[in-house]
């Protein structure tokens, strides 16, 4: 199987030992992406609805420098640090398909890295 690292610019880059993503054949493995913005290397931290649009800003980036799109998404993990935010998660993420919704998960929990309000990771296939 043929393995390929994928790293762009306009996504944050990885902040320990993992990559941006791994194309392996035909799949794409999105690692967990926070709402860093990657011009800036600052976090937005303030308000859910925009941290969100961050992380779905950054998976898009991730996907263009796989020649990929969010069509290509069948798999996304969300983590936040507070389900009652969760609507205003998804009300962002809802602007990012328009059909065919991927498969996914939505989990809480008490820490995410450098503070993040949420993380979301997600797999695609060519």
């Amino acid at each position: 199987m043929e393995k390929k690292i994928i790293l762009t610019e306009y996504a944050p880059k990885p902040i320990g030992p993992y990559n941006q993503a791994v194309l392996a054949g035909n799949t794409l493995y999105i690692s967990g992406q926070i709402p860093v913005n990657p011009s800036t290397n600052t976090i937005i931290d303030s308000d859910i609805s925009l941290a969100t649009k961050q992380v779905m800003d950054n998976i898009g980036a991730i996907l263009t420098e796989a020649q990929m799109d969010f069509t290509n998404v069948v798999k996304c993990t969300i983590f936040v640090r507070e389900m009652a935010r969760f609507k205003d998660v998804n009300a962002v993420y809802f602007n990012y398909f328009t059909e065919d919704f991927p498969a996914r998960e939505t989990v809480e929990v008490s820490a995410l890295p450098m503070n993040a309000l949420v993380e979301i990771s997600a797999i695609a296939v060519k």
